[in-house]
């Protein structure tokens, strides 16, 4: 996806009314701006969410895990979800995001997602959940690059092997045609 269409789609989540209008905003938002798979989403815990210190745990394979800090923005959208749900729903092993009162599963976030798409004025067919996780990766290092190394960004991604990060490293066609335009052989 590219900036643009990020943004209408998130214009959309922001302007809707719907009964879960909160919960889909936050829930997109938080993989465009952390990079989590969606199989880390719909498993999401209260107790892996810290509010006060703006983190979110994600825990891996062989007791590993890692630690997301949240976006500023992110926060009080989150306070708020949490505000708009009831006490035995953010009991600390319940589940996150919730699909009329059970566990969001990774089908039903991506009919939701779909439906957002459509509704938002995007092209279902064109995008997929993994897009979003691919947008944030790549948003990351063209528009931060003086704070983002592909370390960092293989630490946010949870990537095992600095090769799969790699792959985000790809130099944009407006970079490779200045770089042509400026070789003085001639």
């Amino acid at each position: 996806m590219t900036l643009t269409d990020l943004k209408q789609l998130f214009d959309y989540l922001e302007r809707s009314q719907s009964r879960f209008s909160i919960r889909n905003e936050l829930m997109f938002k938080l993989l465009a701006t952390t990079g989590l798979r969606r199989s880390e989403l719909v498993s999401l815990t209260w107790e892996q969410v810290d509010l006060v210190n703006e983190t979110i745990r994600i825990d891996r394979k062989g007791k590993k895990e890692r630690i997301l800090p949240l976006h500023p923005h992110l926060t009080p959208l989150l306070a708020s979800y949490k505000a708009s749900l009831r006490a035995y729903q953010i009991y600390q092993t319940e589940p996150v995001f919730l699909n009329n009162r059970k566990a969001l599963d990774p089908r039903g976030l991506h009919v939701i997602f779909k439906d957002m798409l459509k509704k938002a004025g995007l092209p279902p067919t064109r995008f997929t959940l993994h897009h979003l996780r691919h947008t944030f990766a790549t948003l990351m290092l063209q528009q931060n690059k003086e704070n983002v190394d592909l370390r960092t960004l293989q630490e946010l991604l949870g990537h095992e092997s600095i090769t799969s990060t790699q792959v985000y490293t790809h130099v944009e066609f407006e970079q490779k045609k200045k770089a042509i335009d400026s070789f003085r052989i001639f």
